[in-house]
């Protein structure tokens, strides 16, 4: 080998090892984004994987956290926007329902008015995603919220994959709530509800939002269906307790990637996991 190959093989070692040192400013987004990039480059490929970089279910930390009591804001909303235009949450200190849709976030508080959203707001818990319709269904006969879910049921592809869930409709009935922000020390979220705001919509048009998670993610995120509901006005909703639908449009998005980001913090660390919490899922869902 000659000094001037010597020379090159140098070189190439030398911006190899640079860039091999390089590394992303720390954040959640540059870890996230990455790990999406990733799903993306399957598609088009061999792995049996649906859909596209749109079709990661993102998600902040666990449903069984904000059972028990974590609602410190651990992600600005502004950087939840990266991750999706269609979704639902809460913000730190559970103050309000978040509804996120066609790209723009709502905080809807115990008045039942839905505010829009700054991005320095945070979120100890939210789901978000890309909606893209994969299926959709008309609903011509009124149906009650046990209904429209066993509807949709029926027509899910798999029972084991994500689901983002849209609904515009006309309803003849909706019976919404929202949950006043909470002080420190942190009560269980089945003791926040007891002081929630109870909103009652009649013979109004507006859209369903929300996810269906398989029930093997139990204390992870919400088995079965979560809905929050906005007006077509956009001016008002909460999470959905109840509902009479005259008629309608349904669309599922099917989502075959998640990705959940854990706090690196705070209360999260501390709080005991892995408990049967059942008694109080369904005590705050309904």
């Amino acid at each position: 080998m000659n000094k001037k190959s010597i020379l090159i093989v140098l070189i190439l070692l030398s911006v190899t090892f640079v860039s091999g040192c390089t590394s992303p400013a720390e954040g959640v987004s540059e870890k996230s984004g990455n790990i999406e990039d990733n799903i993306a480059s399957n598609e088009g490929s061999d792995s049996g994987i649906h859909g596209s970089e749109t079709d990661v279910l993102y998600q902040v930390s666990t449903i069984d956290a904000l059972l028990q009591g974590v609602y410190d804001g651990v992600l600005p909303v502004a950087e939840l926007e990266t991750h999706g235009d269609f979704g639902i949450g809460t913000f730190d200190g559970l103050e309000g329902e978040m509804l996120a849709l066609d790209g723009n976030y709502y905080q809807i508080k115990t008045d039942g008015i839905a505010y829009p959203v700054s991005g320095e707001m945070l979120t100890p818990f939210a789901t978000v995603t890309y909606f893209e319709a994969d299926e959709n269904f008309r609903l011509e006969e009124p149906v009650n919220l046990t209904e429209l879910e066993d509807f949709l049921d029926l027509n899910l592809p798999s029972e084991n994959l994500f689901y983002a869930v849209r609904v515009d409709g006309n309803f003849f009935y909706i019976k919404a709530r929202s949950v006043p922000r909470q002080e420190k020390p942190y009560p269980k979220l089945a003791d926040a509800v007891s002081t929630q705001s109870v909103f009652e919509f009649e013979n109004i048009s507006g859209t369903l939002v929300g996810f269906r998670a398989p029930e093997y993610v139990k204390g992870v995120n919400v088995p079965g269906y979560h809905l929050h509901f906005i007006t077509g006005d956009r001016s008002a909703g909460g999470h959905v307790l109840d509902l009479e639908m005259e008629n309608g449009d349904a669309a599922l998005d099917i989502t075959s990637a998640f990705f959940m980001e854990l706090p690196t913090s705070g209360d999260f660390y501390d709080v005991e996991l892995g408990q049967d919490l059942q008694a109080d899922m369904e005590k705050v869902e309904k």
